[in-house]
C-alpha cells in the first residue's frame, strides 16, 4: 500500500512510526502549507516526495491511501478531496468541528465504496477491549453506574513542551483556529472510551464547560485562548446507566490518563491507561461481598494502525468508522448546546437540531 501522509505537525510522527512497522507499507509523500516542516518530516521518516497542497499530491496521485493528521478544522475538505479522488482515508479524531460536516464526511464514505477509519487511538488499550467483552458477556450484570476521565496536565506542566510559545499546542486553544477546546480535542476519546467499554452509547446528557484564564487578556500573539479547559458531563445510557464523564488539561500529577469504571449489579470493572501502559481489575462473584479486585490479562490487540492496513488489502471498512465518529460529534455538539441552555438535551432533541444548530 502506497501511503500519503497529511499534515506532519506532532501527531504525524506517531502515524509514521507506527505504518513503518507494517509489512507492505510504504509511505510515498507528505503533505504540509510548511515547505519546511514537511521537508523535515520527509527526511526523517524516509519520504521521497513532499507537497505543500493536497491538491498538488492528488494531481501527482502515486497512492492508494492516506492518513489524514491535519488540523480538526481541516479534516473536512481535506478528506472529501481525498474520497473524491478515489483514495482510502485515515482521519485524525474529531472527524470534524461540528456534526453537519462530520454526517458530510460520513455519507461521502459510504457512498464511495471506500475504506475509511476514524484514529480513535484508544481502541488499542487491549484491557478496553476485554472490558467491553466481559461486559457483553454478562459478566458485570445489568450496568447501573460508570465513571469516566481523561485526564491531562499540560497546562501545568511543561512535560510535552511549552505551550505558551508553541503552536501545536497554542491552536488547542484557540476556537479562531478550528479547536472545540478539551471537549472536542479528547472528549470525543473518552466518550468513545467510555461508550464502547461499556457496549452503550449516552442518549441524554447535560454538560457544563470552562475556560479559565491562562494569560494577559488571554491572548497570546495570534492565539485567543477562548477554548474550553475542562468539561463535566452526566450522561443516561441507552441501556440504562447513569454515567459521569469529565476531562481537564489542568489536572495536575496526570500526563495523559484515562479511567473507565463500569459498575454492574453482579460485578465491577476498571480500566486504566497512562503513558506507562494499560491495566483491568475486576470485582465478580464472591469477591464482590468483601470489594475484593483482582488483575484481569486482556492480552494483546491490533492497532488502528494494523486494522486500516489490514481492511485496505480486504476492501472492508472496519469500526471505528466515520458513522460512529459523526455520531459522537453529535453528542460533542450537544454537550455545548446544553451549556449554553443550562439543560439537559437528549437524542430526540438533538435529531430536531439538525437542521438548526447543527445544520
Amino acid at each position: 500500500m502506497r501511503l500519503l501522509v497529511v499534515g506532519t505537525g506532532g501527531m504525524a510522527n506517531s502515524h509514521a512510526q507506527a505504518f513503518a512497522q507494517i509489512e507492505g507499507v510504504e509511505m510515498v509523500g507528505a503533505v504540509d502549507v510548511d515547505p519546511k516542516r514537511a521537508e523535515g518530516f520527509a527526511e526523517k521518516h524516509g519520504i521521497a516526495k513532499t507537497f505543500t497542497s493536497l491538491d498538488e499530491a492528488i494531481a501527482w496521485g502515486k497512492f492508494d491511501a492516506a492518513t489524514n493528521v491535519t488540523p480538526d478544522k481541516a479534516h473536512h475538505p481535506t478528506t472529501l478531496a481525498l474520497l473524491a479522488a478515489g483514495k482510502h482515508v485515515l482521519c485524525e479524531k474529531p472527524l470534524a468541528e461540528n456534526y453537519a460536516k462530520a454526517a458530510e464526511m460520513a455519507d461521502a464514505a459510504e457512498r464511495s465504496g471506500l475504506v475509511t477509519m476514524v484514529n480513535l487511538t484508544y481502541r488499542n488499550v487491549a484491557p478496553l477491549q476485554k472490558a467491553r467483552a466481559m461486559v457483553l458477556a454478562g459478566d458485570v450484570g445489568s450496568l447501573r453506574h460508570l465513571e469516566a476521565s481523561y485526564l491531562q496536565s499540560w497546562l501545568v506542566s511543561k512535560a510535552w513542551g511549552d505551550w505558551a510559545t508553541e503552536s501545536q499546542w497554542l491552536w488547542r486553544l484557540s476556537t479562531n483556529h478550528g479547536s472545540n477546546g478539551v471537549l472536542g480535542d479528547v472528549g470525543i476519546h473518552i466518550l468513545d472510551f467510555a461508550g464502547y467499554g461499556a457496549g452503550t452509547d449516552a442518549e441524554r446528557i447535560f454538560a457544563r464547560l470552562k475556560t479559565f484564564d491562562k494569560a494577559p487578556g488571554n491572548r497570546i500573539g495570534e492565539y485567543d485562548l477562548d477554548a474550553n479547559d475542562s468539561f463535566v458531563m452526566t450522561a443516561e445510557f441507552g441501556n440504562g446507566a447513569m454515567g459521569v464523564i469529565h476531562a481537564s488539561r489542568w489536572a495536575t500529577g496526570h500526563l495523559n490518563e484515562l479511567r473507565l469504571r463500569l459498575h454492574g449489579d453482579k460485578g465491577a470493572l476498571e480500566v486504566v491507561h497512562t503513558p506507562d501502559g494499560s491495566t483491568l481489575r475486576a470485582c465478580l462473584g464472591t469477591d464482590v461481598e468483601t470489594a475484593t479486585w483482582r488483575d484481569v490479562d486482556a492480552g494483546t490487540v491490533p492497532t488502528n494502525y494494523q486494522r486500516f492496513v489490514a481492511a485496505v488489502r480486504d476492501a472492508k471498512t472496519v469500526e471505528p468508522g466515520f458513522r460512529h465518529a459523526a455520531n459522537l460529534q453529535k453528542v460533542l455538539d450537544l454537550a455545548m448546546e446544553t451549556e449554553a441552555e443550562r439543560r439537559e438535551l437528549g437524542a430526540v432533541h438533538a435529531q430536531r437540531s439538525n437542521n438548526h444548530a447543527f445544520g
